[in-house]
């Protein structure tokens, strides 16, 4: 299963939409006002289903990944010289990707795929591409994809 995750172009937050490949809506992520990023992941009918908050007042970034209002769990930043590390606390997932931080793989804890995420380039706002290996998965997979680009921007 393929979503694409576009970012809105005008908006005081960040704002994204999340479409299936046949262009219809799967997801609706709107920034609110909070200390550090905070991105609430609606359906499209305007339920709230998972939440991505930055932990303020660290010496490197931290999100946390609600899922509802229970804490399904952590992405801290690693302290590294060349390539981005981190330490996830979330489904017990591990992620790899290229130095250029565009495109990453997530794994489970047996070495499964459970998605990549690929970056495409030449757009307006920044969109990416995610490949869900199972369908179950996609909420927990944007959540994720959301707390490393906004680590990565709360680095820029």
């Amino acid at each position: 299963m393929k979503l694409l995750f576009k970012q809105r172009l005008f908006s005081w937050f960040d704002s994204y939409d999340i479409y299936y490949e046949n262009g219809d809506t799967a997801y609706t992520v709107q920034g609110k006002l909070a200390w550090g990023h905070k991105l609430v992941i609606s359906d499209p009918m305007g339920s709230e289903l998972a939440t991505v908050r930055e932990k303020v007042f660290r010496l490197l970034p931290q999100f946390e990944i609600w899922l509802g209002d229970e804490l399904a769990g952590t992405i801290r930043k690693e302290f590294s010289f060349f390539k981005p590390r981190y330490d996830i606390d979330f489904n017990g997932w591990h992620v790899e990707g290229s130095w250029t931080e565009w495109d990453y793989t997530i794994t489970g804890a047996d070495g499964t795929l459970i998605a990549t995420v690929s970056k495409e380039l030449f757009h307006w706002a920044d969109t990416y591409v995610m490949d869900i290996a199972d369908p179950r998965d996609a909420l927990c997979v944007l959540a994720f994809a959301l707390a490393m680009d906004a680590e990565k921007c709360s680095r820029d």
